[in-house]
């Protein structure tokens, strides 16, 4: 079960979204609610919430502020702005925070719950590399060569098989989040040299060019929609610095965003039927 924070001032949206919730993903969810900024922030942290909707503009402390409170004690929680302000400042920091998502008020049902679904796959996606973590068999792991020619028993190399291919789902889930070895590797408690190696000899690529891959792709469906601008997208998938996802994308497409976003506009043109 996930346990679902909701944090809105107005009872009128608190309720709605709890309504929306409670009805779209019964037997799945355990309810909370909170109506300021404080109150969620306390109640995420000692409830233990997993997944919060949470309102920007509430009195006392912002949802943002809230936000950053939950996830200096609690990392692991995602969190999903639900707000009436369509502002690029306000979804730029909400990015920067790490959240999921940010819908705009009326939520659209449907909307909601891709949302949710996806932050609930994340949550366990991540769970499930913690639990391979821990049955993985206690051994000794070093970067030296002559340990990596040990070749370990055939469960192990199936087990390990199985932690990589979990490790490349949570980068498809979380891509947009701030990810490196280190981070994926603490999870796992395993160092990042270590995981690098593993991952590389199961996925047959690199860590670092899987994710940007992954960064890439979600960057080009992004693009197709002319009214976010190159900034917007970048940290949407995962780049605070606009310039280097731009020399990014232009290594691994050839061109710039721009560029690419005029190209696909074009080609939209050419052929209406292609977009639909």
């Amino acid at each position: 079960m996930i346990r679902l924070l909701i944090a809105d001032d107005e009872k009128l949206e608190r309720e709605a979204l709890a309504d929306m919730a409670s009805r779209r993903f019964e037997h799945e969810v355990v309810l909370e609610l909170a109506e300021n900024g404080r109150k969620a922030a306390d109640t995420a942290v000692l409830w233990g919430a997993d997944l919060i909707l949470m309102d920007i503009e509430m009195p006392g402390m912002s949802g943002l502020d809230a936000a950053r409170a939950v996830l200096a004690q609690r990392p692991s929680c995602r969190v999903i702005f639900v707000t009436a302000y369509s502002l690029f400042q306000y979804a730029h920091e909400a990015v920067h925070l790490g959240a999921c998502d940010y819908l705009l008020k009326p939520v659209d049902p449907d909307e909601l719950e891709a949302s949710v679904r996806r932050a609930m796959r994340q949550i366990e996606t991540e769970r499930k590399l913690e639990e391979l973590a821990a049955a993985q068999p206690q051994q000794e792991q070093t970067e030296t060569e002559e340990e990596e020619e040990d070749a370990p028993e055939e469960s192990e190399n199936s087990q390990t098989a199985l932690v990589m291919a979990h490790v490349r789902r949570y980068l498809e889930d979380n891509y947009m989040f701030d990810l490196s070895l280190d981070s994926v590797g603490e999870i796992l408690h395993i160092s990042p040299a270590y995981l690098s190696a593993q991952f590389k000899k199961y996925q047959k690529m690199n860590f670092l060019d899987c994710l940007t891959e992954l960064r890439i792709n979600a960057a080009k469906e992004l693009l197709a929609d002319p009214f976010r601008s190159s900034a917007e997208v970048a940290s949407m998938v995962g780049y605070e610095d606009a310039s280097y996802f731009a020399r990014a994308f232009k290594k691994r497409t050839g061109m710039t965003p721009t560029q690419y976003r005029r190209q696909a506009g074009q080609k939209a043109k050419a052929d209406p039927e292609a977009g639909l």
